[in-house]
This record gives C-alpha cells, sequence and structure tokens, in this order.
C-alpha cells in the first residue's frame, strides 16, 4: 500500500511540475500607444464583458507598473518592452535623434540599406538595425529556430521594435497606399496573403464616418471643447467625422489613421496573420506583437479627456474583445498567453491644467533658443549650440574643439543658462549623467534614458504638467504630447490573461522593463543581451 501510495505521489507531482513548465502555443503582445492607467477604470462602465473587463475580472493585473525613464516615447517605451533594459542599453533615444555624422535627424527605425517591399514608397527604408541589443523576440528565434515570430503595427517603429531583428515577419502601414508593406530586412516579397489582404482590405475599404458608438448620453466628455485640434475638413471639433467626405471623396490616410477604424484594419490584419502564418499550431510557442497607434495619433490631437478618446477606447474595447474571442476559440484558455501594456501615457491639454488653476503651461523653446545663441556668440564670438530635439541641446563639438575649449565647461555655461528658463525643473550635463552614482532621483532617471553617442551634451526637463513647444500659436495650446518623467506619462496599465495565469491585483511597482524577463520564463528562455528588468512573480506563482 506505501508503494502504490509513493507512486501516485510521484505521479502526482509529476503532473503537478509538467503543469507549472508547459509552454502556452503562442504567446501575444498587445501595445496600446498613449494609453493611461486610469482609461481601464475611467470608461469601465462602457466595456464589454469580453474585451478589456475580461482581462479585469480573469487576469493578473498590474496596478503600478511604472516608466523608469526619458523620454517616455513611443520608440524608447516598444523596444524597452521587448529587450528589458533602458535606452540607455537599448540604444533608442527617442522617436528620433542628432546624428553628427550626417548633420541631420534620423528615425529611430530608418535605414539608408533597406528599401520598401509592397510599395513604391520610401515608407520601408526601415529595419531595426539602430537597436543595440536584441529582443525576447530575437531570443525566442535564437533559442528555437521553429517558433515563429510576426510583429504588426500601423507606425514603423510600432512594428519593427517589438519584432526584433529576426521575425518571420514586420507589417506596418503605409500612408501612400492605404495598405501594409515591410522591409527588404525581412522580406524580399510579401506573402501573398498579404497581398490578397491588402487588395481587399485596406483604408479606402474601412473609411466610414465616425460617430459614437453608443448614445451620446452614455458618456463623460465634452465634445465640443476648446483644447482639441481641429481636423481638416471640420469647421468644429465634434462628431461625427465623415472621413471621406472631409477629404473630397478619396480618404486621406493620415485622419484614417487618427480613427477608430485603422484599429479595426489591425486587428483584422492580426486574426489574418494568425491563421495564415498557422501560429500556435506545432509544439513550439510562437510569438505575435500588436501594436494599436490610433489611440496616440488621436491622443496628440484630441487630448485624455475628450470625447473621441471616450469613444476610441469603447471600440477599442470592442477589438480585444474579437481578438479574445478568437484565441480561445483557436487555442482555448490555456493554450496561450496575452499581455496588454502602453508605450507611455500623456499630460493633460496644459491650457487646461491653466484654466482649471491647476500647474502646468508651456515652454516654447524658439524664443530661448535664439537668446542662448545671442549668448554664445557674445562670450565665445561662435554658436557653439548645433542642433536641439527632444530637450537634448547638441554642442557644436567641432567649433568647440577648434577654439580650443573644453566641451564639459561649456555645457555647464549653458546649463547653468538653461536653469533660469522659467518652469525648468532640472537640467544635466552629458558629464553629469555618465555618472552612475544615484545622487538625484531626476538625474537618474533621465541617466537611464541617455546614450552618449545619440544623445545631447545638455539635457532639461520641465516642471509637472509644462510642455516644450516651438512657438506660441493659437494651436500650440491644443492637443497634447508625453515624453516626461511625470506619472501622467509614465504609470502605464499590465495585464495579463491566458494559460496559468492567475486572477488577481498585484500592487507592487514594477517597471516597464519586467515585462521582458517575465516572458523568458513563460517561453523557457535565457535572459537577453543587455536585459536588466526582473521578473514579475505574480505572474509565474502558480
Amino acid at each position: 500500500m506505501k508503494f502504490i501510495i509513493l507512486i501516485l505521489l510521484f505521479s502526482l507531482s509529476n503532473f503537478l511540475f509538467s503543469q507549472r513548465n508547459t509552454k502556452p502555443k503562442l504567446v501575444v503582445g498587445i501595445v496600446v500607444d498613449q494609453m493611461c492607467y486610469d482609461y481601464l477604470y475611467r470608461f469601465q462602465q462602457h466595456f464589454s464583458a469580453g474585451g478589456f473587463k475580461k482581462f479585469l475580472n480573469q487576469g493578473l493585473n498590474c496596478r503600478n507598473v511604472v516608466y523608469n525613464y526619458v523620454p517616455t516615447y513611443t520608440g524608447p517605451g516598444h523596444a524597452s518592452i521587448y529587450t528589458g533594459t533602458t535606452p540607455s542599453n537599448h540604444g533608442i533615444v527617442g522617436n528620433e535623434w542628432y546624428n553628427r555624422t550626417t548633420n541631420s535627424t534620423i528615425n529611430c527605425v530608418s535605414d539608408e540599406n533597406s528599401s520598401t517591399i509592397g510599395s513604391n514608397s520610401e515608407e520601408g527604408n526601415t529595419s531595426p538595425v539602430n537597436l543595440k541589443t536584441y529582443t525576447i523576440t530575437d531570443q525566442l528565434k535564437l533559442t528555437y529556430p521553429t517558433a515563429k515570430v510576426v510583429s504588426i503595427s500601423i507606425k514603423d517603429r510600432g512594428a519593427i521594435l517589438p519584432g526584433g531583428h529576426l521575425s518571420d515577419g514586420t507589417y506596418w502601414f503605409d500612408y501612400s497606399t492605404g495598405t501594409f508593406i515591410t522591409s527588404s530586412f525581412f522580406k524580399k516579397e510579401l506573402p501573398k496573403w498579404v497581398t490578397n489582404f491588402n487588395s481587399k482590405k485596406n483604408a479606402q475599404s474601412y473609411a466610414k464616418t465616425w460617430d459614437l458608438l453608443l448614445p451620446k448620453e452614455k458618456y463623460q466628455s465634452v465634445d465640443d471643447s476648446p483644447y482639441e485640434i481641429l481636423v481638416v475638413g471640420k469647421t468644429t471639433p465634434t462628431f461625427p467625422y465623415d472621413l471621406l467626405k472631409m477629404s473630397g471623396g478619396k480618404i486621406n490616410t493620415q485622419f484614417f489613421t487618427a480613427s477608430p477604424f485603422a484599429n479595426t484594419l489591425l486587428t483584422d490584419f492580426a486574426l489574418e496573420s494568425i491563421s495564415n502564418e498557422n501560429l500556435g499550431l506545432d509544439n513550439q510557442t510562437d510569438m505575435l506583437c500588436i501594436s494599436y497607434s490610433s489611440t496616440d495619433i488621436a491622443g496628440h490631437t484630441f487630448g485624455p479627456y475628450s470625447l473621441e478618446i471616450e469613444d476610441m477606447y469603447v471600440r477599442l474595447d470592442r477589438e480585444l474583445e474579437r481578438l479574445l474571442t478568437n484565441l480561445e476559440t483557436k487555442f482555448g484558455k490555456d493554450g496561450f498567453v496575452v499581455f496588454l501594456t502602453a508605450d507611455h501615457a500623456v499630460v493633460p491639454v496644459p491650457q487646461m491644467l491653466i484654466d482649471k488653476k491647476l500647474p502646468g503651461g508651456y515652454l516654447f523653446l524658439d524664443e530661448y533658443m535664439k537668446e542662448l545663441k545671442s549668448i554664445s556668440l557674445s562670450k565665445f564670438e561662435a554658436d557653439l549650440i548645433e542642433h536641439k530635439t527632444n530637450q537634448n541641446i547638441y554642442l557644436n563639438l567641432k567649433k568647440i574643439d577648434s577654439l580650443k575649449l573644453n566641451k564639459n565647461d561649456i555645457a555647464i555655461f549653458f546649463a547653468e543658462k538653461i536653469k533660469l528658463w522659467p518652469n525648468v525643473k532640472a537640467v544635466f550635463t552629458s558629464q553629469e549623467l555618465s555618472n552612475p552614482a544615484n545622487d538625484n532621483e531626476w538625474k537618474d532617471i533621465i541617466r537611464l534614458g541617455y546614450e552618449s553617442k545619440r544623445s545631447g551634451e545638455i539635457i532639461f526637463i520641465m516642471e509637472p504638467g509644462f510642455l516644450v513647444k516651438e512657438i506660441d500659436s493659437e494651436n500650440a495650446h491644443r492637443g497634447t504630447s508625453h515624453g516626461s518623467s511625470f506619472n501622467y506619462d509614465t504609470h502605464v496599465p499590465l495585464i495579463w490573461y491566458g494559460a496559468q495565469i492567475p486572477s488577481k491585483d498585484v500592487y507592487e511597482t514594477y517597471e516597464i522593463t519586467d515585462i521582458a524577463p517575465t516572458l523568458t520564463h513563460i517561453l523557457n528562455l535565457q535572459r537577453s543581451g543587455a536585459m536588466t528588468g526582473k521578473p514579475i512573480l505574480e505572474v509565474l506563482k502558480k
């Protein structure tokens, strides 16, 4: 009898061990571009049972996930999620940065050695070559070559950075054609299924009138708001938006991507990729990376408290419901894992903060840069400022060297002037940021987003609620942006759902760089490249 009991216990332990170590058939990563944490709750009354509410009620909700660096932009966000480290290591220090070799600003995924596959535009002259380490998707392909990785988005960087260097298919939206394309870095030609999809499902075929999905009285936001940018073809920033009428019959792809119909197009493309790439059908786990971009494009225009954003998330909820329903039908709940997060959030429209007597406002950089250049000419008889972008000031190093001046002394001189600008919170030089000592909380956040060859010699940050804009104008006080180190930009959702994921709320603080290390254990992988994050244990505990 003891022998039989031991055999049964051994068999049970083996069964439980095998259950804990069974990999899902498919991992789906969803990044919602510019999603504030509170949208999960502010718009919850509108959500269906099978979308965001399914994540909240049946998934694991990490309620205190933050970005641990600046700048909080799309490129750095996607790179950090999938590499498990910060821009100081992966090198994506912005959506663009100044290239001293070419004396020009370059896109974070630009690649002059790659060309467009799928159209005649130059929107495919891109690749992940600027990414200085590799992603969790790359690690999956390195470890298990038969694993498939597909990555899709409206934005090029939203597809390219998650998919990494080794993806089996990375696709994004071509504004010139309204269809999906890729780069010669990944493919010699589009797969037949993508070509077929493009011929039937594209911006022109999805464009229609954007009106409220629910009765207007159910919404809490105001429609005619003075804080929204007026889009071309409209006389007021109000519903409905007739996409075809606004653009004279042929769809304006710029505004199409700011509408919820671009999210629908992307969801359909995701479902087609699962079927046509045979994702999740063999014994090796595959990955699908989806980045919804329209939330960000609309968010910049309308702001986080607009009726347009409220309706955008009502409709995105239904897209998520379609996606989850499809996954459960194909694989069962125990056959896949999904995580949903954001690449950054967003500051409320500063003019709205001003009107509500809350801290906030603008720094119009053009006038201050003119003053700084004037000071440079007066003091050094030369303009030693070469470029500015993303609150980075790049010095003219060649000129400084020719005048036999010390770069660090010049950086300190200008930093002291910038500290006098109104509502500047902190200024640091490259020399200060090269020191890893954590002697200032803001310095350390900036340091993690700093890379010596791509960042400027001086970086400054504003007080909470303030945005940097080039010049003052009526439109400058409408719409909004992101990029700061403050909670309205850094606090984002992170929800897990699927195979062996417990249902619970987690309140411990985690960082965005902790997602990839968690996937490392779900996928039984080695920690990849320059990964610095730590696994979220609550996701892994059964």
